[in-house]
């Protein structure tokens, strides 16, 4: 079969770099009226962006690989193999890249296995090494091809570069990947300042695997397709918004869990076969395939959970949310509502083909489905995923820049989607108000769940507009999606930090003065900082194009210790997306001083299950490191509740 190729791959690989257009790494550049007086610069400002590689003519659009599109259990028959196309660049052995750098060393400090050279005439010729979870290059070859795509399907959806909250202030930064970091029913990501890692794990199936596993065989965490685009998902989450990794809510850790299934999910529908084969076997029902709705099946089944580890279907019973949840089942929630709206979609755009197929009945006769017809099938959904993927991604941009609820990502896919496209014709936003209420997810201070009332509004009061931050006064290194340098981006820090920090507009930006009568005896707040200013290109799919900048400003309090409770950092701010012309279009406003925020804080700090998330150092409260390994955490020997968390 021919290579396929996402649709988003095919877009990133298209780009090509423009003539002159040079590195964005620059000098250090010149502070700017106000820093460190009126505002501050959060670290992503300052670091290097990162910088793909763009094709240069003469260059190939794509390099073919071999990658396993489930995990090496699944038949082939059902598309266990697929040769995907990945965007081309240069590499060297590895394989190292421009956004990605595999590190095939077996643990720390070890000497390293038989590296992948995909730049070998040899491999090349042969699409890659070979699938086999014994040999060491292919796992390095599926860890970089599989975290290649999916970064275009982010790039893609956002209409520009995703970066890292990770990396030095010399060079742009990579990520690293580990495809046997060591000894771990485990994979996680792990992000020291400095360093982003993905690490994976090995080890021994149980001796009563529910799988084609061997009893005692090893079980490879990079060789399944769930868990590596689970894991690189929420290091691009944690480059979008740095704040959602700080546990202040069961809401935040569980979205973090719940989006990066999402993606894997979705992710899973750009394999032709594994969709057509799911088709056929589910008789297009798609919320009961469990090729399509289950992931990380070969570890569940290698662990004990006789069964795949989590799953988007329906088990019998409708999930609803509850607080006190772990955090996977809280995200299990906000899963199957995104999937159950997918498939409700799905169901409407497929129902002429039904009824053409069944003469006008929309019955479907006893039996498989005619070839024709689940070949129709399967493209609609593929289209339809990434449409989703696309959807749930570019939400992401319209949340507030810390504290995130399941409600508030509910009104940020409904206005995102809204500014696409405002006509909806198939109700896609109307289905996802329906699976959220059915779950009983709500937005706070919302009276009613209407589009109008979920949509983000502009300014309550009218702001001038911003003109440095207009597109005719923005300075890019080929295209909107690149800034142009180090200096460019600060000085849209600095008209951004000097415009949001004046004092008569704080309260507007969910920003308070220092000696606002509101604060506590003891508490303080720190100065506004500009964590991100990033232009966003967004293509419709009526091939209508929306620019926008999306910038998010964020607040520091800190809660002195009382006799309520150990003192705590707690942030707010907003995020504000703008017009090509400057103009403010949206305030996603979450105040550090907003109402019940802190007595809503107060109360998760001191439940069970923040103890696990939170130490107390004196008379204060403070976040553990390693807050993916404490979600995942899997070490051998750990007990079966806790180590069957990937």
């Amino acid at each position: 079969a021919a290579p396929s190729t996402a649709e988003a791959v095919a877009a990133d690989a298209a780009r090509r770099s423009e003539e002159g257009a040079g590195s964005a790494v620059a000098a250090a550049a010149e502070r700017q009226p106000g820093e460190g007086q009126a505002y501050t610069l959060g670290a992503g400002m300052l670091r290097p962006p990162v910088v793909p590689h763009e094709r240069r003519p003469g260059e190939p659009l794509y390099r073919p690989l071999r990658i396993y599109t489930v995990d090496p259990n699944l038949a082939r028959l059902e598309g266990a193999v697929a040769t995907v196309n990945v965007a081309y660049e240069p590499l060297q052995p590895g394989p190292v890249g421009a956004v990605f750098a595999v590190d095939g060393r077996v643990g720390e400090g070890a000497m390293p296995v038989r590296t992948a050279d995909l730049d070998d005439p040899h491999v090349l010729m042969a699409d890659g090494y070979a699938p086999s979870p014994s040999d060491p290059r292919f796992h390095q070859q599926m860890v970089y091809a599989v975290c290649s795509n999916v970064y275009s399907a982010f790039r893609t959806a956002l209409g520009r570069i995703p970066g890292w909250s990770f990396g030095s202030d010399d060079a742009p930064a990579r990520l690293l990947l580990r495809p046997h970091d060591g000894l771990a029913r485990n994979a996680w990501y792990d992000n020291d300042g400095e360093r982003g890692t993905l690490r994976f794990g090995y080890f021994p199936a149980d001796a009563q695997p529910t799988d084609r596993s061997v009893p005692g065989g090893y079980v490879f965490t990079c060789l399944s397709h769930d868990i590596v685009v689970h894991e690189l998902t929420h290091a691009l989450l944690d480059g979008l918004r740095a704040r959602f990794v700080v546990p202040t809510h069961p809401d935040v850790i569980a979205f973090h869990e719940a989006f990066a299934d999402l993606v894997a999910i979705f992710q899973r529908f750009s394999y032709p076969e594994v969709v057509l084969g799911a088709i056929r076997r589910s008789r297009g029902a798609l919320e009961q395939s469990q090729l399509l709705g289950q992931l990380a099946s070969q570890f569940g089944h290698t662990t004990g959970r006789q069964g795949p580890l989590r799953t988007a279907l329906a088990d019998g019973s409708l999930r609803q949310y509850q607080d006190g949840l772990e955090p996977h089942a809280l995200g299990s929630v906000l899963v199957s509502a995104i999937f159950e709206a997918f498939a409700t979609v799905f169901r409407r755009k497929t129902e002429r083909l039904v009824r053409l197929a069944t003469g006008g009945t929309g019955v479907l006769p006893p039996g498989e489905l005619p070839h024709d017809l689940q070949v129709l099938l399967a493209g609609k959904a593929s289209s339809l995923a990434s449409q989703f993927l696309a959807l749930c991604i570019r939400a992401i941009d319209y949340c507030p820049p810390t504290g995130l609820s399941f409600g508030e990502y509910l009104r940020a896919l409904v206005t995102g989607d809204y500014d696409l496209v405002p006509d909806d014709p198939w109700d896609y936003r109307g289905a996802l108000v329906d699976a959220f209420w059915r779950r009983r997810i709500y937005p706070l201070g919302v009276q009613h769940l209407s589009q109008d009332a979920l949509m983000w509004k502009p300014p309550r009061c009218e702001l001038p507009p911003l003109p440095g931050l207009a597109f005719a006064a923005l300075r890019f290194r080929g295209d909107p999606a690149h800034a142009a340098d180090a200096r460019e981006l600060r000085r849209q820090a600095g008209e951004l930090g000097r415009y949001v920090s004046e004092r008569a507009r704080l309260a507007e930006f969910g920003l308070v003065a220092a000696d606002d009568p509101r604060l506590s005896p003891g508490d303080r707040v720190e100065l506004p900082r500009v964590e991100s200013v990033r232009s966003a290109r967004r293509a419709g799919p009526e091939g209508q194009v929306v620019f926008d900048l999306v910038a998010e400003v964020t607040q520091a309090m800190h809660v002195a210790p009382s006799a309520q409770g150990p003192g705590f950092t707690h942030h707010g701010g907003c995020t504000v997306i703008l017009s090509p012309m400057g103009e403010v279009r949206y305030l996603v406003v979450k105040s550090v001083l907003g109402e019940g925020r802190i007595q809503r804080r107060r109360a998760f700090l001191g439940s069970a299950q923040a103890r696990r998330y939170w130490a107390r150092e004196g008379e204060w409260l403070v976040p553990k490191e390693g807050l993916f390994r404490l979600l995942h955490e899997g070490e051998v020997g750990c007990p079966q509740s806790v180590r069957d968390h990937v």
